[in-house]
């Protein structure tokens, strides 16, 4: 098979589509056949060589794809070859074909393109754990998403507006600002021009959000303990904007907050499958039934990859970027 390979790290260019040893499913694995993949952060990382993937994963980046199963592993039940499947994965999404633990494996949502379904193992999976497994949550509550046009914003409004929560987002243009709404968000705030500490309190009479969903890191970090409410909970997932920063916990303790940070990778395999086993269970019929939907911002042939990542790296995209393999013709 072909598959994308990182000879050295480096830029976008470093990124070689080459053949490759097929992969082999192994216990409890199947072999999909991939049709798409897409590209997310994690994957410019591995490309720098910031981001190594975990033992015994794929060495090809690639977070996440679709396609159909090819063969079954020894053990494997539920599942039979030919079935359309949109898996999460440790990696090796960019290529033709990929091995997956079975417990990480979803089912293309009714109604959505088998292309368009790689947009939503990550999101979907990092959303849901990060906004209602850990930070709970609720109806009525006001919640903050950093980056709101980005994929990872794009599903996260979607899904707080679905459970019933007020929706606040930060993004740096009109443009995007203005799809952050269409998709449901309620309070718009651009970063170049706006303090959204500022912006929270004055949207909510001072009480700030009661659930923060971060990819910056230690940049936003006092800011964004200055913006939660008394019981806050301020979910990171990503270090965009550095690893390390100063916590002010005398401002928790007054307000009975809480910081999590979580990164969904490197998670042992019966982790992975509880977090996909609540995305099917609850994010599954909302995609199904119309009310969540993908958001792809472009589409391009896997080979391309290193556009693809040009692209992801202006920040020019809204939601996310595919990459489409040989396969889907």
């Amino acid at each position: 098979m072909h598959a994308i390979t990182i000879p050295e790290p480096g830029g976008p260019e470093a990124l070689v589509w080459a053949e490759v040893p097929d992969p082999v499913p192994g216990d409890g694995e199947v072999l999909v056949e991939v049709v798409a993949s897409a590209v997310n952060r994690a994957d410019v990382l591995q490309r720098q060589g910031f981001y190594d993937p975990p033992p015994g994963a794929s060495p090809y980046p690639g977070l996440e794809c679709s396609g159909r199963i090819a063969a079954l592993g020894p053990g494997v039940t539920g599942w039979a070859v030919g079935d359309a499947v949109c898996p999460l994965l440790a990696g090796g999404g960019y290529a033709e074909k990929v091995a997956v633990p079975a417990g990480q494996l979803l089912p293309v949502p009714e109604g959505v393109d088998l292309v368009e379904a790689a947009a939503l193992p990550e999101v979907t999976a990092t959303v849901w754990s990060n906004v209602f497994m850990v930070s709970h949550l609720r109806p009525g509550e006001t919640f903050l998403v950093h980056g709101g046009s980005s994929g990872i914003g794009t599903m996260a409004i979607q899904l707080a507006k679905a459970v019933g929560a007020r929706v606040a987002v930060t993004a740096g243009s009109p443009e995007k600002l203005a799809r952050c709404a269409e998709l449901g968000a309620d309070i718009l705030i651009n970063y170049r021009e706006q303090d959204f500490v500022e912006e929270i309190r004055e949207n909510t009479a001072g009480a700030g959000a009661d659930v923060i969903l971060d990819l910056i890191g230690a940049k936003y970090l006092d800011r964004n303990v200055q913006a939660l409410a008394v019981n806050g909970r301020l979910a990171i997932i990503g270090l965009q904007g550095g690893a390390k920063g100063e916590l002010n916990l005398g401002a928790l303790l007054t307000k009975r907050a809480a910081v999590t940070a979580t990164s969904l990778r490197g998670r042992p395999l019966q982790e992975k499958a509880t977090i996909v086993a609540a995305v099917r269970e609850h994010v599954w019929p909302l995609i199904g039934g119309g009310v969540v939907k993908p958001v792809v911002d472009r589409a391009l042939p896997m080979a391309d990859a290193a556009e693809a990542h040009r692209v992801l790296e202006s920040s020019a995209h809204i939601g996310k970027v595919l990459l489409v393999a040989p396969s889907a013709g």
